[in-house]
């Protein structure tokens, strides 16, 4: 090996050790440096080690930055790298808390982002998000599902796709025997822990749970539909009209409002909506727009009389529907 080839492989064995082996708390001596650089067959002398981080730190970009803690445990460390430990933390925390991600591809994906910031700060990502009730997916497919859906989506292609329910014996049945749906796909959706596919179809944009499709396909000849749609779709304005992603008709709702529901009803609809306080002081109405379904009507029932459907008067009368209905059944 040349002297230059043998140099370059020192420098990104240098690189690699600082990265994975130090950080903030955790730097290296010079001397350690030296015996971490023979382990992996490789000799150097101090004074080298000491050009080698110089010339890291001088190279255009700033891409690395090499600090020293000087003082009694003193050392070198690597002070930039790709992502902050705190970054890094909320990734993680998102890949263990989504649901459609499975328990062994969440083991797989928390390691690899393991591998962007030191092993001490590492053994803080191998932590537990405590997430009551979530179940995770079984099914790895999903993955390569999105990778298709993605991919239709940047081509402007329309996709197909078997739509599925679960039975009582715990399979996923296709829904129309079995028939393919064909949609044009715009964007894709995360609420709830689950992604959604927001596509056209049947002259209108719907949404459909990706764990829900199998065998879905891009159809490169079929051009995609329903850019003039799409054009004026918002999707937080659509996600904040449904309840649990159920489909309903849209309509305007007046609510009333105890004072105490003030910021459920802004974390909800968000600080669009305006605030009508109501002669008693204690109440307040809003009016907003929203996909009118059995999962809406539990959402009112959810606040126990906090919350109360003042118009209009065929959702009201729709709300006490129901509100019979669970008394008898409760009776």
């Amino acid at each position: 090996m040349s002297r230059k080839e043998g140099q370059k492989l020192k420098l990104l064995a240098l690189i690699e050790i600082l990265a994975r082996e130090t950080d903030e708390k955790h730097p290296l001596s010079v001397p350690r440096l030296v015996e971490l650089l023979a382990q992996r067959g490789i000799e150097a002398e101090r004074k080298s080690i000491y050009a080698d981080i110089d010339t890291l730190n001088d190279l255009p970009g700033g891409r690395f930055e090499i600090l020293q803690r000087r003082g009694r445990g003193g050392g070198y460390y690597m002070a930039d790298t790709p992502f902050e430990l705190a970054e890094l933390k909320l990734l993680v925390d998102a890949v263990y808390t989504s649901k459609f991600i499975t328990a062994r591809k969440s083991k797989a994906l928390i390691e690899k982002l393991g591998q962007f910031t030191s092993k001490w700060q590492q053994a803080e990502l191998s932590r537990s998000v405590l997430v009551s009730g979530r179940i995770k997916s079984q099914d790895e497919k999903i993955l390569y599902t999105v990778d298709t859906l993605h991919r239709a989506i940047t081509a402007g292609v329309q996709v197909r796709f078997k739509y599925c329910d679960w039975t009582l014996d715990k399979r996923m049945v296709p829904r129309h025997d079995g028939k393919f749906y064909q949609v044009s796909p715009w964007t894709l959706v995360w609420e709830n822990g689950n992604y959604y596919l927001i596509a056209y179809t049947d002259g209108q944009l719907k949404h459909f749970r990706v764990d829900k499709m199998a065998r879905a396909e891009e159809l490169p000849d079929a051009p995609r539909e329903g850019a003039d749609a799409y054009a004026g779709f918002d999707v937080n304005t659509y996600t904040q009209q449904l309840f649990g992603m159920f489909n309903g008709p849209a309509k305007k709702v007046t609510l009333r409002c105890e004072n105490r529901l003030a910021g459920a009803m802004i974390d909800r609809f968000g600080t669009e909506p305006t605030l009508v306080p109501r002669p008693d002081g204690e109440q307040f109405d809003l009016t907003v727009t929203v996909q009118v379904s059995p999962q809406f009507f539990g959402w009112v029932a959810g606040f126990a009389g906090g919350v109360e459907i003042v118009g209009p008067a065929d959702v009201r009368a729709e709300m006490k529907k129901v509100l019979d209905l669970l008394q008898q059944r409760y009776r």
